[in-house]
């Protein structure tokens, strides 16, 4: 996680016996330290101070399984998915419709038309949404975050949450559900942990929750569960947000894509460059409105590429793509390991009197083979892969 952060009121030490003056005798008097590790205790932690024990439930209930599908009668070919024209379904949870996966990730697209129904726990997942459209808040037991239009929502697992948009009618999400953590690349970290200067961000352009509010209320709470494809809907005898206080280097927070501050050099630099977020088995990177090369005789489109080892998808946010036709604000492309992809043709020759491209977009290349779902398939544009002739 980007920075140390610290919200409401802590001990002097961990572990220390914390007093809680207004608690009942059922409470024992004192605030339930809760400690949210990483790679066991390896790496980044926060702890977080309860009005009651976190570990209290009175019930736990089996809900149906979220099993992935994949079309394997495919040929090997590039693909174009108008996921912009999903009807609007579900709420930001239940709305979520997978589009692609493999053992390191799930790509989900969601255009919800209901507020958020019930709490929602990934177990077993950092999630990455992307806010497409929309602005609200992320509301969890580290408190209040708000969010908006192109932001990077970072959400560790295990943190509980619910999703409050301004409007649920706006909404539009890519969700990255990463079954390993979600880091800051290493080559932007100097020794000491601080990004260094000459990265494409600044610990200024992460934002985390701004707000701890600390809801005492015992009644009834489902938060549902979400561990690989297995739902579990568990019941907490209070509201999970009882949080007092909290500290640490784990917890939700936001980077926006516009505040990515892209490199030019005079010819064409390679992907790498625009690398945002380094994640177990992909990348994520962020193509945003930048300066493009300045040799007289530069190309500004990317090279035609084979990416022998990668998958490669990109997310298309805002501005008109110049390397592509033919695609829309919130569709997405894959060009698959094993076949050439490139520039479309008369797109090379344009580029070169260009000076500037007001593009957005989000890409993920996967080290593992991505695996298309029969609802991807139902968004798919067939005549994708010729619209190089």
């Amino acid at each position: 996680m980007p920075f140390y952060t610290r919200l409401g009121k802590l001990p002097p030490k961990r572990h220390i016996r914390f007093e809680n003056p207004g608690a009942s005798y059922r409470n024992e008097g004192i605030y339930y330290e809760h400690v949210v590790t990483t790679e066991g205790f390896a790496r980044a932690y926060s702890i977080l101070y309860h009005l009651r024990p976190p570990t209290c439930n009175t019930r736990v209930e089996r809900l149906a399984d979220l099993v992935l599908k994949s079309i394997e009668d495919q040929p090997l070919r590039q693909h174009h998915f108008r996921s912009g024209e999903l009807p609007r379904s579900g709420d930001p949870i239940s709305g979520r419709v997978p589009f692609m996966f493999n053992s390191d990730l799930i790509a989900w697209r969601c255009l919800p038309s209901l507020p958020q129904q019930t709490l929602f726990r990934n177990g077993a997942a950092d999630e990455v949404i992307y806010i497409h459209q929309g602005s609200g808040e992320l509301r969890s037991a580290y408190g209040r975050l708000r969010y908006r239009r192109g932001d990077y929502m970072v959400i560790p697992r295990t943190t509980t949450y619910e999703l409050v948009s301004d409007d649920i009618q706006v909404e539009d999400h890519l969700i990255l559900e990463c079954t390993g953590p979600v880091r800051i690349p290493p080559n932007y970290l100097n020794a000491d942990g601080q990004l260094k200067l000459g990265a494409p961000y600044y610990e200024r352009d992460f934002h985390p929750p701004t707000e701890l509010v600390t809801i005492d209320r015992e009644e009834p709470t489902d938060v549902v569960v979400k561990d690989g494809p297995r739902l579990t809907r568990v019941t907490f005898p209070h509201h999970p947000f009882d949080v007092v206080g909290w500290d640490g280097f784990t917890y939700p927070y936001t980077f926006n894509a516009w505040d990515f501050e892209p490199l030019t050099g005079t010819v064409h630099l390679p992907p790498p460059v625009q690398q945002t977020f380094d994640c177990r088995g992909f990348v994520i990177c962020t193509f945003a409105p930048r300066y493009l090369d300045h040799h007289p005789q530069a190309i500004k489109v990317p090279y035609a590429h084979s990416n022998v080892e990668a998958d490669e998808v990109l997310f298309y946010s805002d501005g008109q793509f110049s390397s592509r036709r033919g695609v829309g604000l919130g569709s997405m492309t894959l060009h698959p390991g094993g076949i050439p992809h490139g520039p479309h043709p008369g797109t090379i020759l344009r580029s070169m009197s260009e000076v500037r491209t007001e593009e957005l977009a989000v890409m993920f290349d996967t080290m593992n083979k991505l695996h298309l779902t029969p609802q991807a398939m139902q968004w798919d544009d067939p005549e994708y892969p010729l619209s190089w002739k």
